[in-house]
């Protein structure tokens, strides 16, 4: 229960901190909330040889409403802060429903949103949240920033499109459409544990009452969040009733997931929760489209 040993640099500025990447490479680790870091390095299932703590980068935090109606969230930011923020429940209500389903409040207290996006675990909400949002991560490092679609930048288990120089620095989501809805569900052993699959959806309806658009993403069904393809494209141009929802949720559950088996659950029964799951998050999300 000790990590092996390992140098502490805690820099006072972004600059700083991206210098220090630029000159340590593969060797350095970002210190954010270190809710997943520190037990990992306690297990010596991870071993860098440099931290580098954010703690100190105020300019890393906050949350800023844009100027085309959208957020910004700073990698930096506790979860805590973006759990109970009016602008994230009035801007991104997906995002403040998902958020009570992360762990604990002790665990929220100290993560950040860009060290559980970095982290990159399948089994995490905020990834899966980001695919459904269509959000933007913005990454920089000495050689300059640039802007990640959340649908390119999961690239494996706990694997990121990061490249060993940059930095995670902040999070743009899109502004809420007209006559959209969301829904976050999911099923735990336990609340707090690891969901056994989660779902994320977003449906925008058109004046005429048809899907205009639909988002649908899982988590804890692969080695990444998983963006249901098969069952949006059911719905899309669709009056969404029953039927049309029964069938994308028998698609997601038959096309869009190949789900693993563990001590947990068997691939079956994760493929029976993702149809039940996609089913109660797309008539939640039309119920509210539809208000």
């Amino acid at each position: 229960m000790k990590p092996a040993a390992f140098d502490y640099h805690r820099p006072d500025s972004l600059d700083e901190a991206l210098a220090l990447f630029s000159e340590l490479g593969d060797d350095a680790k970002p210190l954010a909330g270190g809710q997943s870091l520190v037990p990992a390095m306690n297990f010596r299932l991870a071993r860098p040889g440099v931290l580098v703590d954010l703690n100190r980068i105020e300019s890393l935090a906050g949350i800023e409403e844009t100027a085309d109606g959208g957020l910004r969230i700073g990698a930096m930011t506790r979860q805590r802060a973006v759990e109970r923020s009016p602008a994230v429940a009035r801007r991104a209500p997906l995002l403040a429903d998902a958020m009570p389903w992360i762990a604990h409040p002790q665990i929220r207290n100290r993560g950040t949103i860009g060290g559980s996006l970095a982290h990159a675990d399948p089994s995490a909400e905020l990834p899966a949240v980001m695919l459904a949002l269509d959000a933007r991560i913005v990454v920089r490092s000495r050689a300059g920033a640039r802007t990640i679609a959340a649908s390119e930048f999961f690239t494996g288990i706990l694997s990121t499109a990061l490249e060993p120089t940059e930095l995670l620095t902040a999070v743009e989501l899109p502004p809420p459409r007209e006559h959209a809805g969301t829904a976050f569900v999911e099923v735990a052993r336990r609340h707090g544990d690891y969901a056994l699959v989660g779902v994320g959806a977003v449906i925008v309806l058109d004046r005429g009452g048809a899907c205009s658009e639909a988002r649908v993403a899982l988590l804890s069904i692969g080695d990444t969040p998983v963006l249901a393809r098969s069952a949006m494209a059911v719905l899309a141009g669709q009056r969404p009733g029953a039927t049309a929802i029964e069938e994308a949720a028998r698609a997601a559950a038959e096309r869009d997931v190949d789900p693993p088996a563990d001590i947990h659950a068997s691939s079956a029964y994760r493929r029976h929760l993702t149809r039940v799951l996609v089913g109660r998050a797309l008539r939640s999300a039309l119920a509210r489209a539809a208000a």
